[in-house]
C-alpha cells in the first residue's frame, strides 16, 4: 500500500481537513506507517461525526449501524464494502483489529443522545473503547505493544481530548462531565497525567515499529497539565501550549519516536 493509491490520499486529505493534529503527527511517522494510519484516523473521523451530522437519532444510528457493519465484515473475513476509507481499512486490520473498532462505533452511540455518563466507570469505558481503541488497532497493525500500556495511553490522550471539547459538548446541550466542580476536573486531568507518566515508563513494552501510532499523544501532557493546575480553563477553552511549542514538541517526538 502505497500513496499512489487514490483511497490512501483521500484518507490523508481527510484527516487534514477535519483533525489536523492527528494529521500532524501522522506526517511525522514514516511513510510507510502514514499508509496504515490514515485508513485508520480517517475512519476514526467519520465514526466520530457521525452523530452530529444529523438532528435525527434513528439516522445518526444507522449511520453508525453501517460503520458497525463495515467492522463486521473485515472480521468476518468478508470482501470488504467499496469504500474510500473502508477499502484501504481492510487491508491494515485484522479480525482482533477491526473489533476494536467495532467497539469504538458502539461506544459512539453516545454522542447520539444528551443523556449524561451514569457513573465514573461510564465515562472510563467511553475514553477507552473510543480513544485506546483506535490507538490500540494502530500498534496492532504495525508491530504490536502492550495492551495495558496502550490503554494508559490512550486514556490520558482520550481525557484530553474530551477536556479541550467540553465547550462545544455544552454548547451542544450535553452533560460532559459526570462532576463539572473544578476540583473534579482538576483531579480527573491529574489521573491522566499519572497514567500518561505510567505508560511512557513502559515505552519498552512497545514495538519500535508501532511507536509512530502513538505521536498523536504528544499534546496530552501539555493539555493535562493544564487543565490540572488551572482547571477553569477547561470551560473557557483556553486549554494547551502556544503553536510554536506545539511544533517544537512534535518536532522532538517525532525524531525521536519518544511519544
Amino acid at each position: 500500500m502505497s500513496f499512489d493509491n487514490p483511497d490512501i490520499i483521500a484518507c490523508a486529505q481527510l484527516v487534514e481537513r477535519a483533525d489536523p493534529d492527528r494529521f500532524r503527527a501522522t506526517m511525522a511517522a514514516p511513510v510507510a506507517a502514514r499508509a496504515v494510519l490514515f485508513p485508520l484516523f480517517a475512519a476514526n473521523v467519520e465514526i466520530a461525526r457521525a452523530p452530529w451530522v444529523t438532528q435525527e437519532a434513528m439516522i445518526a444510528e444507522m449511520r453508525l449501524q453501517w460503520w458497525r457493519d463495515a467492522m463486521d465484515e473485515i472480521a468476518g473475513g468478508q470482501p470488504p464494502r467499496r469504500h474510500e476509507v473502508v477499502t484501504p481499512l481492510a487491508q491494515v486490520l485484522d479480525a482482533a483489529g477491526a473489533a476494536l473498532i467495532g467497539d469504538l462505533v458502539e461506544a459512539r452511540r453516545w454522542d447520539i443522545y444528551r443523556d449524561p455518563f451514569e457513573d465514573a466507570a461510564a465515562f472510563e469505558a467511553y475514553l477507552q473503547n473510543t480513544s485506546s481503541n483506535l490507538l490500540l488497532a494502530a500498534v496492532r497493525a504495525l508491530g504490536g505493544g502492550d495492551e495495558a500500556v496502550i490503554r494508559d495511553l490512550g486514556y490520558a490522550v482520550g481525557l484530553a481530548n474530551y477536556l479541550c471539547a467540553i465547550p462545544a459538548l455544552e454548547k451542544a446541550g450535553r452533560v460532559p462531565l459526570v462532576d463539572g466542580r473544578d476540583e473534579a476536573v482538576a483531579a480527573l486531568a491529574r489521573d491522566g497525567l499519572k497514567r500518561l507518566k505510567k505508560a511512557r515508563a513502559q515505552r519498552g513494552k512497545v514495538s519500535s515499529g508501532a511507536a509512530s501510532a502513538l505521536l498523536s499523544a504528544w499534546q496530552a501532557g501539555p493539555v493535562l497539565a493544564h487543565a490540572a493546575k488551572e482547571p477553569q480553563r477547561v470551560k473557557a477553552g483556553a486549554l494547551g501550549p502556544s503553536e510554536f511549542l506545539r511544533s517544537l514538541g512534535l518536532l522532538w517526538r517525532a525524531q525521536t519516536l519518544r511519544w
